[in-house]
């Protein structure tokens, strides 16, 4: 007798039949804690290699290891129940061949309980990502500014300017989306080209620093929340936590001074 599944999570079937549908709301989150606090408002929860620079002070994503994006991944799937996770697989993990990518995915996936991987990578990607799709394991591309590239680049600039970028991130999009991937984050590209993609690619695709007319967009989470001082410049800020939680810090820190905390009501005392 065979039972039926029934997965709560949001699966990367139903994120490809969005495409054309009410924008997809996705974010980073790197532990349990801020995953709770994402779960109930995202369709994708996003473990990117960006948590080698906001969580472990690096300058670029290249220091994302294996084994960090899977600590970091499982502690995402612990805090949610609801949105669909994804993990990046971070450099120098896939990029020799697709079987080391799929040895890669395969052990993020099994050790974290995530459902999906992302990758980095247009044209030169779409065999690996064709291998890793035909195996099971959902793929989200993400091609434009791509930072694991970022020294190949020249720095974090945004793509696209002339016809040739233009036409060659385009080629890029298209090939990921043929061979399997099931939504395409579209990073620092101008505009006219996001829209252009959009139209064209057949599954969802997400902005960050892209265009409005992207299915979908995409934001660090503490760069949103106001935690990170800079921040990329197509970065909208919906809070300022970090000026609160220095002001938080600062009070508690003068009530230990002044010895005015642990005040009477917080401590334990002997029982008469």
């Amino acid at each position: 007798m065979s039972a039926e599944i029934c997965l709560k999570r949001r699966t990367a079937p139903e994120i490809a039949a969005a495409k054309g549908g009410a924008p997809l709301v996705a974010l980073t989150a790197y532990s349990a804690l801020t995953a709770r606090l994402v779960d109930p408002h995202a369709d994708i929860i996003l473990v990117g290699d960006s948590v080698a620079m906001v969580e472990h002070g690096l300058e670029t994503t290249l220091g994302a290891t294996l084994e960090m994006m899977i600590l970091h991944g499982a502690s995402a799937v612990r805090g949610s129940s609801r949105a669909l996770v994804t993990v990046d697989l971070p450099f120098g993990s896939y990029e020799a061949s697709p079987q080391t990518a799929f040895a890669s995915a395969a052990r993020v996936m099994a050790e974290t309980g995530c459902s999906a991987v992302k990758l980095e990578g247009g044209r030169r990607m779409a065999p690996t990502i064709a291998f890793l799709a035909a195996r099971g394991i959902p793929v989200m591309a993400h091609v434009g500014l791509t930072p694991q590239a970022v020294m190949a680049l020249g720095g974090f600039r945004s793509q696209g300017h002339d016809e040739a970028a233009f036409s060659s991130i385009a080629a890029d999009a298209a090939a990921v989306e043929e061979a399997g991937a099931f939504a395409v984050v579209l990073e620092g590209v101008v505009e006219p080209l996001a829209v252009a993609i959009t139209a064209r690619c057949k599954v969802p695709t997400i902005g960050i620093g892209a265009s409005s007319a992207c299915d979908g967009q995409i934001l660090v989470l503490e760069d949103m929340l106001g935690f990170n001082e800079r921040v990329p410049r197509f970065v909208r800020k919906f809070g300022a936590l970090g000026e609160a939680a220095d002001r938080a810090v600062a009070d508690y820190a003068g009530a230990v001074r002044s010895r005015a905390f642990p005040g009477p009501e917080h401590v334990y005392r002997r029982k008469p």
